[in-house]
């Protein structure tokens, strides 16, 4: 399943880069515009802001909103300037949260994605969205999860897991990550 969504990601990556960009609006953080869309995109769900399933304790991570809109063939979208402490690596921008089909609940339940709704204003992406529903590994008993796997893979669940709590069958969306220059 998961080179479907990496061929999912390119796809709606290429749009936003094929469709038209402008750079408008000030960068200040409380002209968000619309959210419409998606009923959970003011969840902050997974593990919030400052946090990454690849970070180290000791790094932090500096977010400032974009001010560039993105527009794509659904709506328009704005991110956040994304620095991480610690790793001599260029900032991001990330878009979070960014819905790629209508929701499979009710009839779609079970069936191929269906394109999502248009929305209007700009929908501000900067929440990650709730993942599909799954079980979670059971990694609390260290010694028993240490007989099933590495001690590597031990400690990336540890940092993966706040982001897999919040689930729900709403979770067709996507994180997009764009280099800044």
């Amino acid at each position: 399943m998961l080179p479907a969504t990496v061929i999912i990601v390119v796809v709606v990556f290429t749009v936003s880069l094929v469709a038209p960009i402008n750079s408008a609006g000030s960068g200040s953080s409380g002209s968000s515009g619309g959210g419409g869309g998606s009923s959970s995109s003011g969840n902050s769900g997974g593990g919030g802001p400052g946090t990454s399933a690849n970070m180290d304790e000791n790094e932090t991570l500096k977010k400032s909103t974009s001010s560039r809109i993105v527009h794509t063939k659904y709506g328009s979208v704005s991110g956040t300037i994304e620095h991480l402490d610690g790793r001599h690596l260029d900032p991001v921008e990330a878009f979070r949260g960014v819905p790629y089909a209508s929701p499979p609940v009710g009839n779609l339940r079970f069936m191929p994605p269906v394109t999502g709704a248009l929305w209007s204003g700009v929908k501000k992406a900067d929440r990650f969205s709730p993942v599909c529903p799954q079980r979670l590994p059971d990694i609390y008993n260290e010694t028993a999860a240490l007989e099933r796997m590495p001690r590597g893979r031990l400690e990336y669940l540890r940092r993966l897991l706040p982001y897999l709590r919040n689930q729900s069958e709403d979770c067709l969306y996507l994180n997009i990550y764009v280099p800044t220059q």
